[in-house]
């Protein structure tokens, strides 16, 4: 059997920043345990796979350690596979998956767009385990769908903050964002999920479905911009349209080639 792949570096301009992701373009479906090797094999944090299904292309994603209900910038990526390098020629594609639904991605230029379902947040109190995970104390702490929101005082805080990866792991859900207002931007975030395989991802476009609607009410404005602040760091456009958040950036093909597998 031969596979397609492309690496991708989405939420960038430039290779060797952004967040990488694996496209792996099927023509049928294979098995889940296939596609779970696949990404561990390719140890990034996503690998995106997707079908043709008349007029959607129906999307998977995985990390080197489990299926997840949804993925930003695997989704990028695989948008910026169809646009360029796949043939796909009209300005928006649908996207769908069984776990997050309906999800679209629009062009205009280089800039692709996500619109995707917003996250619904539900503060916690602070305890002990939640006060474990970092070295600061945060002012808030959210529940979203599957990650928990960290909010801090400062974007020194964010950039210098020391992280438990053991405590994050010990949380239920997919991972941890934090986030802080911005110097030069809206707002600043980071993304741990060591209890997915990752321990910081890079660029999290699914964090910024909880991202959105918080800061969009903070700031009292629809329209902002976003900085997550890893070693590779990304830049993102944000737009809170109440029960959709449109989160828009660049992406950059690293590498394309084929899987061989006996």
């Amino acid at each position: 059997m031969e596979i397609k792949i492309y690496q991708i570096d989405a939420f960038t301009e430039h290779i060797f920043s952004g967040n990488p992701a694996a496209v792996c373009p099927l023509d049928n479906w294979i098995i889940d345990d296939l596609m779970q090797k696949i990404a561990m094999e390719n140890n990034l944090a996503e690998t995106a796979f997707y079908v043709r299904t008349g007029d959607v292309f129906q999307i998977r994603w995985f990390t080197p350690e489990v299926e997840v209900d949804l993925c930003g910038h695997a989704t990028l990526a695989a948008a910026f596979v169809l646009f360029n390098y796949e043939g796909y020629n009209l300005e928006s594609i649908n996207f769908y998956s069984e776990r997050s639904g309906a999800l679209l991605v629009k062009r205009s230029g280089e800039l692709l767009t996500l619109n995707f379902p917003t996250d619904i947040l539900e503060q916690v109190p602070m305890n002990e385990q939640i006060c474990a995970a970092f070295n600061h104390v945060s002012l808030e702490v959210y529940k979203g769908k599957t990650d928990y929101l960290f909010v801090f005082e400062t974007q020194a805080q964010i950039n210098e903050i020391e992280v438990d990866l053991k405590a994050i792991a010990a949380l239920d859900g997919r991972g941890v964002i934090i986030t802080a207002p911005g110097e030069d931007v809206d707002f600043v975030s980071r993304f741990f999920a060591p209890q997915s395989g990752i321990d910081e991802d890079p660029v999290t476009g699914s964090a910024h479905t909880s991202l959105t609607p918080f800061w969009s009410k903070k700031l009292d404005k629809k329209e902002l911009t976003a900085l997550q602040l890893s070693k590779r760091q990304g830049k993102l456009w944000c737009k809170d349209l109440d029960d959709r958040v449109e989160i828009s950036g660049y992406a950059k093909l690293y590498l394309s080639g084929t899987i061989f597998i006996d």
